[in-house]
C-alpha cells in the first residue's frame, strides 16, 4: 500500500514542509516538486527527506519518464469531472499530485490519460499543505495502515 505525494509549483516555501511533515506521518514512500524547487523549512519539524525520499523534477516530462507505470496518478483538483474525495476508492498504489496554492495544476496532466481526479468539498479552496494532509488522511482512514503501523481495527 504505496503513495507518493506531490506538488506542482509550491508558491509558499512552507507549505512544502508542512505537506512532508504530513507525508511522513502518514506513511507516504516519497514527496515530490515538479517546478519550483524545495528549500528546507522550519514547518518540516520532523524532517521528513531525512525519513523518506524527496525528489524534485525539473517539469512535468522529466516525471513522466521517471514515474512507476504501476502506480495510478491521482490529480487532486476542482475539476468537473473530480470525484468527492468522500466517495473516492483509493488505488492500492497512488501518485497524489497537488497544484500551486494560486493556480491549478498544468493541464497536460489532467488531460494525461487515465489520470484520477479527486476534489475536497469546502467553501473555498484549501491551502495546498491542508488539502494533501486531508487526502493523506483519507486514504489512511481506508487502507488503515500509516508508517508501517497497524492501526487497531486491523488487529486480530
Amino acid at each position: 500500500m504505496s503513495f507518493a505525494i506531490g506538488v506542482e509549483h509550491i508558491k509558499n516555501k512552507e507549505n512544502i514542509g508542512t505537506l512532508l511533515r504530513s507525508a511522513y506521518c502518514f506513511g507516504a514512500s516519497l514527496v515530490f516538486t515538479v517546478g519550483r524547487r524545495y528549500h528546507r523549512q522550519s514547518s518540516d519539524t520532523v524532517q521528513a527527506p531525512r525519513h523518506i525520499p524527496l525528489i524534485h523534477f525539473a517539469c512535468w516530462e522529466d516525471f513522466r519518464v521517471h514515474q512507476w507505470p504501476e502506480w495510478n496518478l491521482v490529480a487532486v483538483e476542482i475539476v468537473d469531472s473530480a470525484v468527492d474525495l468522500a466517495k473516492f476508492d483509493h488505488p492500492r498504489s497512488a501518485i497524489y499530485v497537488l497544484g500551486p496554492e494560486d493556480g491549478s495544476i498544468s493541464r497536460q496532466v489532467l488531460e494525461w490519460p487515465n489520470v484520477r481526479k479527486v476534489q475536497i468539498q469546502s467553501r473555498f479552496c484549501l491551502n495546498v499543505a491542508t488539502a494533501g494532509s486531508i487526502v493523506m488522511w483519507h486514504r489512511q482512514s481506508q487502507h488503515g495502515v500509516t508508517a508501517g503501523h497497524v492501526l487497531d481495527s486491523e488487529r486480530g
